[in-house]
Order: structure tokens, then sequence, then C-alpha cells
């Protein structure tokens, strides 16, 4: 649905840009919806711009779809990586753009459209999309299986930090009269990868800066686009990102900016919770076997449902140790050849915890399948070449309706050590952009707007 000036006209505005920060990132969602309830957001045709090492766009496995309907059981139902999907299926986002760094690769990078709905079969909310993200938690079906459609346009783009020497230039404003070397320009860019090794994370196709555009054009003249293998349509080719976000931008009624503190430093908190071989039997019991990306429908389909029961039993397996984690209950389980590493696993765990966590030991499996969470702790200088590449493509785009931030730190994705240091940066970083905020800390108990 095109914009209208009458409709951005009829939209409350707010004084000064609010800021609500979370601890776990699911929890921004009642601010947004509050938001649309004051007319400050409309009810549909939001665009959000979502900076994280993490996706976050799975859907609650057996959640009714209509359960979007009420928003108090909704909120009870989320968590930090299912809270987006159903805002898209109740009809609010229309457009999501995930930024992400180049250590976290959960989803192609390029342009995806697919429908999101309710599966006639079980009434829950599932998608069309075919990529492993989406097939290895058992969420695709097939479009006929889909009512009350939603279209859904997620870009999928990369922003690489400024490289160190050149974020005091940046901050004073001399980087424009500078002219970079093109081994520089490399570091110095955002957007969809082109398709380079995977020995080489960092690859390119949107310069950041402007006077880095003409080397970056001649070295990526050659290069084969990046294209989402559902639509089979490209990025827009040698663009810069911030034109690309103005053009989607200009499609929609209002967005929101999104910033998870993870996005600057993560870390895989399930590697620190369990021994080395412990993970590596987690990431066999729950590997995930990718179809050929050629698959047809039925390969697709027939592949969603043996994960859907691999799952299953993983999941009765761990709540049986739940309630009764006797030799008698492991040995039952791993009586199936495809649990005979149960044994082991459960044996360890005992061996050096009095009760290990089950339901816990499930969820970090969940996080094994194709692909390891993304790890990679930052330095100063690191986190300092993000928040400019990040302010530098703001600073081109309008005004957000609200920003909502999550620390994510109390469950260890963001260091517990650097988040303050995090937090405080992108707030001034949001306050050097768009002056006063209104700025409303929610993540302790007794904290207050300041």
């Amino acid at each position: 649905m095109a914009c209208t000036n009458e409709l951005r006209n009829c939209l409350r505005k707010y004084n000064d840009l609010p800021v609500w920060v979370v601890e776990d990132h699911h929890d921004v969602l009642p601010f947004i919806y509050r938001a649309i309830g004051s007319k400050h957001l409309p009810v549909s045709n939001i665009n959000f711009i979502h900076f994280d090492s993490h996706p976050d766009l799975l859907i609650p496995v057996n959640m009714p779809a209509d359960t979007v309907f009420d928003k108090e059981a909704l909120f009870s139902e989320l968590s930090i990586e299912n809270w987006i999907m159903p805002v898209v299926y109740a009809g609010h986002f229309s457009h999501v753009i995930w930024i992400h760094p180049f250590w976290a690769q959960q989803i192609k990078e390029g342009k995806h459209c697919f429908l999101v709905g309710k599966d006639k079969s079980t009434t829950t909310i599932r998608v069309t999309s075919t990529d492993d993200y989406f097939l290895s938690d058992g969420l695709y079906v097939p479009e006929e299986q889909l009512e009350n459609q939603k279209y859904l346009h997620l870009d999928v783009v990369l922003l690489n930090p400024v490289r160190e020497k050149y974020c005091k230039d940046i901050e004073k404003g001399e980087i424009a009269t500078k002219k970079l070397k093109l081994e520089d320009c490399k570091d110095v860019v955002a957007g969809p990868a082109l398709n380079l090794p995977s020995s080489h994370p960092k690859g390119a196709s949107f310069p950041l800066l402007e006077d880095v555009e003409g080397d970056l054009q001649k070295e990526t003249k050659n290069e084969k686009m990046n294209t989402d293998i559902e639509t089979g349509t490209p990025f827009p080719h040698n663009s810069k990102l911030e034109s690309y976000i103005m053009e989607t931008l200009e499609k929609c009624d209002a967005y929101i900016l999104d910033i998870d503190l993870d996005f600057f430093s993560v870390k895989n908190p399930f590697k620190e919770m369990y021994t080395q071989e412990e993970y590596k039997i987690l990431q066999e019991l729950y590997s995930f076997r990718k179809p050929n990306p050629d698959s047809v429908q039925e390969t697709l389909v027939d592949c969603v449902e043996n994960r859907i029961r691999q799952l299953e039993d993983l999941e009765a397996a761990f709540a049986d140790f739940c309630e009764d984690d006797s030799e008698v209950t492991i040995q039952r389980w791993a009586s199936n050849p495809r649990m005979s590493l149960l044994v082991q696993l459960v044996q360890s765990l005992k061996s050096r915890m009095d009760e290990p966590d089950y339901e816990m030991i499930h969820q970090a499996g969940l996080t094994c399948d194709y692909a390891e969470l993304p790890h990679h702790v930052s330095t100063d200088a690191e986190i300092d070449g993000f928040m400019q590449s990040m302010k530098h493509l703001l600073n081109h785009l309008p005004k957000p309706t609200l920003v909502t931030v999550a620390r994510s730190s109390l469950d260890d994705y963001c260091p517990s050590e650097q988040v303050d240091f995090i937090q405080e940066k992108v707030l001034h970083m949001l306050r050097s952009l768009y002056g006063t905020l209104d700025i409303h800390l929610e993540f302790s108990p007794g904290s207050s707007s300041v």
C-alpha cells in the first residue's frame, strides 16, 4: 500500500523523539502497540528497521494465529527470537529491514518477498519462505495452505564498521576531504554482500561514504549481485544503501528504528554453559539437513515434516528428563536410533551438575541447527566503527517515529561488561542526530523516564 501525505498528516507527533530501552527485546512490543493506539503510528504499513546480530523472525511454534488479535495474550506468548513475525501477521509491519554485522549470517542477504498467514491445518502462523532459517524451524508451508495472507518485504542488509583510523575524522566532519584507498574502502561499506568466498565475511556492494563510491563501483563492476532465490530480484547495483532505504521509506506511512545492543558485540551464551564435547553432541542431535536449493515443493514439505518430528522427539525426551532423569528413562530414549547420543550427553551433564536444566538444554539445542549462533566480542575500536557506520546511515534517513532499544545482557547475548558502554554511546549518537530525546529506561525495577 502506497503511503499518503494525508495519512501522515493525520498521525500525531511527539514533541521529543521517544526512546524505549528494555532488557529483553520482545518487551519493546507493548510500547509499539501503545504508539499505534495513541495514533502516533498507523495501524498498518509500518516499516521496521532492525539493527541486530539476530533476525528475531521466528514464530511461536504452537501459538494459534488468532492470538495476535488479543494483545495481552500475545505479549505473554512471545520471546526474544519470535516477536516480529506475529506483528507482521497482525497487519502492522509491512516491510522489515534487518541490518546485521558481518558475523551474523542466519538469513541470505538480499530481497526476500513472501507470505505470512494462518496454516489452515494447524491454525498457527506459518510462512512461504524457503530460506533455511524458516525451514529449520519447521515454519514453511505452501501458499495454498495459508489463509489471511499478509505480504512481507524483508531486506537483509550487511553493515560493516568504519575503520578505526577514520572514526575521529568522521566525528570532525573531515572524512569528505580525504581520498580513501581502495583497500580501506572495503571495510567502509554497507549492503547485501556480493557472492564472495566464505573466507571473506565482509562482502560489499553499497559504499557507505560518498568519497568511496567511485572506487567501489570500479571494484564491483563485474561482480555478480546477490539475489533472492525466491524472487530473483537483486538490490540496485552500485547504489548507496541510504538511497535504497529512502526509496523504501517513501512507500510506507511511518517507520520504527530498532536497535539491539548486541548488534555491536555479541556472545553465544550456550557455549559458556556447556563443555565443548556437550555442545558438539547438541549440534549432532539437533542438526538440520538442508534441502537442495532447487528442491520441488513436495521435497520441501517432506523436509519440514521430518524436521518437526525430530524436534518433537527431542522436546519430549527432555520433558521426560525434567520429571525423571533416572538411568531407566535415559536408556528408554537411547533405544531410539536418533537419540543414541542422549546417554552420553545426559551422563556428562549429571557428572558436573546437581540438577541439569533440561528445558534450557533443549532451548540451546534449538539454536544448533544449520548454523551456530553468532559470537563476536568486539573491541572498543570495532564498537566505535559500527557506531560511526550506523550514524552515517541514519543521518541520511528521515527521523523515525520512535526508537526501541534492547540491552540483551541478562541472557549474555550482549556482553554484560560492555552493555552500559554501548548503551551510552547509542544514546549519545541518537541525541547528536535527533536532538532532545524522551528516554524511558524500562530495564530495571524503579527506573523512570529521564
